[in-house]
């Protein structure tokens, strides 16, 4: 429990440092393209092989591309924009994978190694284009998720019974998920009832947005679980002491984070600038 406190509080320090400690979007941009290679590594891992280890050498090749293609897409909006459209609907496929697990694993093929390009950097760029819009809506983001996480970690903890998707996490269940749900709307409410100055009808728009994102949270929190349930592995990677790997760390965002910039950028095409 000590070594998993001591990672947390020296994660939250350097993203945080990354994100508010200086003007410079060098940090930031460092800290993602690092991310986006240790993600791409880890990925490669749970991916279908023929041999019975992993070749290491081929993993850091694989980290080293979704990195280069991360940095790629953060100098070509372009790029970014594809990337978030080919992940948006990826996820929107990964839902009938899910529902239909374990009777149906065929999407667990060779595929799944272009689509981790795709989904990886897809969600550093949507996290460090969220961040160059503001830190604040990068802090949105991180609390929306997180604190959705935790709301149905305590009530599912507490009252759940009703499995979500047994075969996938049987420790969720849709008592959580409500719990979930519940805290994300006491945040998007305390957001825009003390910051925000919206109409009434953009305060609807942004309510359906952050519902969007924490329900994209969820399901990419059970795809990976699915993929490492169907690997056989308890943990993406040890680079994270008492939390595992950075995709453990980071799964819920790599559907919410794209899905929330995406939805942003929507909303500025329609006049509403947040």
């Amino acid at each position: 429990m000590l070594e998993r406190i001591i990672t947390a509080l020296v994660l939250v320090a350097v993203v945080l440092s990354c994100m508010f400690a200086t003007q410079s979007h060098y940090p930031m941009f460092v800290l993602m393209i690092f991310a986006a290679g240790v993600a791409g590594y880890e990925w490669f891992k749970l991916m279908p092989r023929t041999t019975k280890y992993v070749i290491k050498p081929m993993a850091w090749g694989y980290g080293l591309v979704t990195a280069a293609l991360s940095a790629l897409a953060l100098y070509f909006s372009d790029i970014a924009l594809l990337l978030w459209s080919a992940s948006i609907l990826t996820w929107l496929l990964s839902l009938y994978w899910v529902k239909s697990y374990p009777e149906y694993d065929g999407w667990y093929n060779p595929s799944l190694n272009f689509i981790g390009f795709v989904l990886i950097s897809a969600a550093v760029t949507a996290i460090y284009v969220v961040w160059t819009h503001s830190p604040w809506w990068l802090m949105y983001l991180f609390l929306l998720v997180w604190g959705a996480d935790s709301g149905a970690y305590f009530v599912g903890r507490k009252f759940g019974k009703k499995k979500l998707a047994p075969h996938v996490s049987p420790n969720k269940s849709v008592e959580g998920l409500y719990g979930g749900v519940f805290t994300a709307i006491l945040i998007v409410l305390f957001v825009e009832i003390v910051y925000l100055d919206l109409s009434l009808t953009q305060h609807i728009l942004f309510l359906i947005l952050s519902m969007i994102t924490v329900f994209s949270s969820v399901l990419g929190d059970l795809f990976e679980s699915m993929i490492k349930r169907r690997a056989g592995i308890k943990d993406s990677g040890r680079i994270l002491p008492g939390h595992g790997g950075v995709l453990d760390r980071i799964d819920s965002l790599l559907a919410a984070a794209p899905i929330f910039a995406a939805s942003m950028y929507v909303l500025k095409l329609i006049g509403v600038d947040l």
